[in-house]
């Protein structure tokens, strides 16, 4: 059973991640179910908008579920990573805006996917990172050209090199986040944000995302085509999971 839920409200699309367990990761199916998905909408010229938004009120998503890897053979681990840039991909191919709903923690992948949206509404006490190095995960040209396209090429650094998580007023300073509300309104501001885009002319919307994307396409396509290495160091990997999920007490 897929732990992606894609709801048709009139002009807009409602994506859900996860189910509220395990701070909404998401399994290999699922980033391929996400980025099927989105291409499926893709087709559809009564769209007007997309909202992203975590099941539950503790995370947006802690990114993949890492209990899968445990003992997986690298294959596995690479054709999962190959899933996660589709979906992103998907979205940030998609025509028409896409918004992130940030209430709880957006981080690793889950930090990506709220990246590769078109605008980010956070909760003050929500956060966003990179978390990644820690695992053995190694930065790929695409996960850094989205933090870096965002704000600058020092957050990107910061971010990726010390694995921090930043809170909602900061993500908003740093231009990870479009803006920052109280986590209990983070649904009510992004649904305003919402039916204020569905309100615009279709053709408008469309073109204004079409011209922004063109503008970004020279350094996409170039980490899209930049040759990449292994997505993990297998060996940290796999000792990182196992400290990670060895009972304690």
């Amino acid at each position: 059973m897929s732990d992606v839920t894609i709801i048709r409200d009139g002009r807009v699309a409602r994506v859900v991640l996860g189910t509220g367990r395990r701070s909404n990761a998401l399994r290999s199916d699922d980033w391929a179910e996400l980025a099927a998905g989105i291409d499926a909408l893709a087709t559809d010229e009564s769209l007007r908008v997309v909202t992203v938004t975590g099941a539950g009120r503790a995370a947006f998503s802690a990114g993949s579920d890492m209990r899968e890897w445990v003992s997986a053979d690298p294959r596995q681990v690479e054709n999962s990573f190959a899933r996660m840039e589709a979906a992103f991909t998907a979205i940030e191919r998609l025509p028409v805006p896409v918004i992130a709903g940030v209430r709880g923690v957006a981080a690793g992948a889950g930090c990506q996917l709220a990246c590769a949206c078109d605008l980010r509404v956070i909760g003050e006490r929500s956060r966003m990172g990179m978390p990644i190095a820690r695992w053995g995960i190694l930065a790929s040209p695409a996960f850094a050209a989205r933090i870096a396209l965002l704000s600058s090429p020092d957050v990107a650094r910061d971010l990726l090199y010390t694995g921090r998580l930043v809170e909602g007023p900061e993500a908003v300073r740093l231009g990870l986040a479009s803006r920052c509300v109280p986590d209990s309104e983070v649904e009510a501001a992004t649904e305003a944000l919402v039916q204020l885009i569905a309100a615009q002319p279709a053709g408008a919307i469309r073109a204004a995302k079409l011209a922004v994307e063109a503008a970004l396409a020279p350094t996409r396509t170039a980490v899209r085509t930049h040759a990449t290495g292994p997505a993990a160091d297998y060996g940290d990997l796999q000792r990182g999971i196992t400290a990670f999920l060895q009972p304690t007490g």
